[in-house]
């Protein structure tokens, strides 16, 4: 016990001002030095290389704040994708607004657990209030509710648990029986819906994937793939239709989808973990025409609301159809409370849960929510740009025309090398740029083809940033081809 005075100091002297000031200082200097576009957008070190980098003995010892700040600095900060840069341009993670950044020391000290009101009287609430808010934005009435969740992933298995709720009330305690019913998405919805389907024991045989027009669900397909699943007998458990998909951005048309839906009493998940943010947008709250129609909605601030992860939401049209598919006894939890219960436990996988909303609300407080409609159009405008840039070059071919702040393009030369040879290229190509440090992109395939993806997640990026990144990959490109030649 000799060790505990000491360690009880060390706690003491890190609660100081001085100890949080040189903390926000490492962040404030990440901030200045990555915005700018100075240094690497990532690290060209392999998992090895940092491997080695960390391999080592168990501290059992402690040390100063400033030895441990000079270790981050020396060995954790050099090697990490710098979001921030202006030429980062890779997964759909954002560049994050810092009043939501400085939010998170604020959570991390409260150290609230959002499951139950008694553990966090103040976040329970605030959790609601921007489900409220949110379910306001998709056209929900009273009745509507919601929880948030660790990322899109959860939020598309919460509401396919409530449609299966509905569709089989007792699978819950039976199971899905031997004749499960069958979930309909399009072609390119995000793998988070085949798992889902997979965990809720309905099984990823029973998805039945509708073919896309222009990377969107077609409607006629779908039309054709409900009546021929109901003249044979198989009950559809759930459509799911996408807004802002994973590999170009595109929307599919709710509107439509949801009238297929609701003539035939079946449940309308949208994924709208990338798009939903859209509802903030002037300029793009015409592509989710129609969500209001949906049972349930999976929205990630953390992608187009531009939060640190994580933040994301499901919203369901009632809220007592999430309840019901969380129904469970917990009574050293779980209180019987008159009108509607704020313990977020009851419609929520997880009972230790941080106070995600907190930092959404402080953003909606700093910036307004038309200010995040502003940024949501400055990133898609920023695509379209690209987009403009990619095909006025002769060397590479845009794929689509961006619907949000994705972009999917090819290089091709000077058109001596056939696709297969082009495939290989654009595969190198991708890997040679992101390891030069000079940008980073991700590469994806459509239509067969092996095609670079860009996404605009960083409001600092400029025209000037996307053409040096184009420029750098036309240098490298012709050289790749040189020798594929």
């Amino acid at each position: 016990m000799t060790l505990v005075p000491e360690i009880l100091s060390a706690i003491e002297d890190d609660t100081h001002r001085s100890v949080g000031e040189a903390f926000a200082g490492v962040v404030s200097d990440y901030f200045l030095k990555t915005r700018t576009g100075e240094g690497p957008v990532s690290t060209p070190a392999s998992p090895a290389d940092l491997g080695r980098r960390f391999d080592e003995a168990l501290p059992t010892g402690s040390r100063t704040i400033a030895e441990v700040l000079d270790r981050i600095e020396r060995d954790v900060l050099p090697d990490c994708n710098r979001l921030t840069h202006p030429r980062s341009m890779g997964h759909q993670v954002s560049a994050p607004l810092a009043a939501a950044v400085w939010t998170e020391a604020l959570t991390a000290a409260l150290n609230q657990s959002g499951a139950v009101w008694e553990m966090s009287p103040v976040g329970t609430v605030v959790e609601s209030q921007v489900i409220r808010w949110m379910c306001a934005l998709a056209g929900y009435g009273a009745e509507a509710g919601g929880t948030f969740t660790s990322g899109g992933t959860e939020a598309t298995f919460a509401g396919l648990l409530a449609a299966r709720q509905v569709a089989l009330p007792d699978a819950w305690k039976k199971g899905v029986g031997s004749n499960p019913p069958v979930v309909v998405c399009g072609e390119h919805a995000h793998y988070g819906v085949a798992r889902a389907v997979g965990e809720l024991g309905i099984g990823t045989e029973n998805i039945v994937a509708v073919p896309s027009r222009d990377f969107r669900m077609d409607i006629r397909h779908l039309e054709e793939t409900l009546d021929r699943l109901r003249a044979g007998g198989r009950a559809v458990m759930a459509v799911v239709a996408t807004a802002g998909t994973t590999a170009t951005g595109s929307f599919d048309d709710l509107e439509a989808i949801g009238t297929l839906c609701e003539t035939r009493d079946i449940w309308l998940h949208v994924d709208g973990a990338h798009g939903a943010s859209a509802l903030l947008s002037p300029g793009h709250r015409h592509r989710m025409t129609g969500i209001g129609r949906a049972r349930s909605i999976a929205w990630d601030p953390h992608k187009m609301m531009l939060m640190p992860l994580t933040a994301s939401a499901v919203l369901v049209r009632r809220e007592a159809d999430l309840e019901a598919a969380f129904s469970q006894a917990a009574p050293y939890l779980f209180h019987a409370r008159e009108g509607r219960n704020w313990d977020q436990g009851l419609r929520s996988f997880t009972c230790s849960r941080r106070i995600d909303a907190l930092k959404v609300w402080v953003a909606l407080q700093r910036y307004g929510a038309d200010g995040l409609g502003a940024l949501y159009d400055h990133l898609c405008a920023n695509a379209a740009a690209l987009h403009a840039l990619v095909s006025a070059r002769p060397d590479f071919v845009a794929l689509h025309r961006p619907e949000s702040n994705i972009l999917c393009f090819r290089y091709t030369g000077d058109g001596s090398l056939d696709a297969p040879a082009l495939d290989a290229l654009n595969l190198r190509l991708r890997e040679d740029y992101n390891r030069s440090g000079a940008g980073w992109i991700t590469t994806t395939v459509l239509g067969g083809r092996r095609v670079l993806r860009a996404t605009l997640m960083n409001p600092r990026t400029r025209e000037a940033d996307l053409r040096d990144v184009l420029d750098g990959l036309g240098q490298l490109g012709a050289g790749l081809a040189v020798i594929e030649n």
